[in-house]
């Protein structure tokens, strides 16, 4: 398949899914994955109408989401790989979305940006569900406290959680903690769900899905 039919295919399994669960129709939003690939491979998809798209790493989208952005005004750009505190401005300045905050560092640098240059950015806790030492996220016990940490103290709005489950673990429960800790700290967006398991994280509430492989090929 082109890499426009497989992107048909993934909306089709989005709304198939969103029937499944009962849920409305267009309440899961779709994420594509653009890292490691470049703007001629992304052109094709923006052609074809999808207008929210995910990186992994702030430099690599530098060099190429100015270029694609070029002329049009409703691309929104999500970061979902770990953000360092030395690359807050330069984040703030390109991303729409940062789905990967998950210490007060990283939350007071980019807060002291989106004031700097006075641009409004949407801010997700990404939550280390499977506690993994290898991957980032906060610990789950401690996510409500560090939302609150960030609404109250450091001022910047949360208004989603994100997470990434252990590859060789059934995705389900990590999906559903997540769901509960959104619903503790009183979040109403859940960024979860990748090309393998996009379908089940939209039966447990997700309202974004990341998905790359399965729209873009193997990289």
């Amino acid at each position: 398949m082109s890499v426009v039919e497989r992107l048909n295919d993934v909306l089709s399994r989005i709304r198939d899914a969103e029937a499944g669960a009962n849920r409305a129709a267009g309440s899961v939003s779709l994420v594509a994955v653009s890292k490691t690939f470049d703007a001629e491979a992304i052109r094709p998809v923006m052609e074809a109408g999808q207008r929210v798209f995910g990186e992994n790493r702030v430099q690599e989208a530098q060099g190429k989401w100015p270029q694609l952005r070029a002329g049009t005004s409703d691309i929104e750009l999500h970061l979902i790989g770990p953000l360092q505190s030395n690359k807050a401005a330069d984040a703030v300045a390109l991303f729409d979305v940062i789905e990967t905050i998950d210490r007060e560092k990283i939350a007071r640098a980019v807060a002291a940006e989106i004031v700097r240059q006075d641009k409004p950015v949407r801010l997700y806790v990404q939550v280390n569900t499977g506690l993994e030492p290898q991957k980032a996220g906060i610990a789950p016990d401690e996510t409500v406290a560090f939302v609150t940490l960030c609404r109250e103290t450091i001022g910047i709005p949360i208004e989603g959680l994100m997470c990434i489950p252990p590859a060789d673990e059934n995705p389900g429960p990590h999906f559903a903690l997540l769901a509960k800790l959104a619903a503790r700290c009183g979040v109403t967006k859940l960024s979860m769900g990748m090309s393998g398991d996009f379908d089940v994280a939209v039966q447990f509430g997700a309202t974004s899905v990341r998905v790359g492989s399965a729209i873009f090929g193997t990289r």
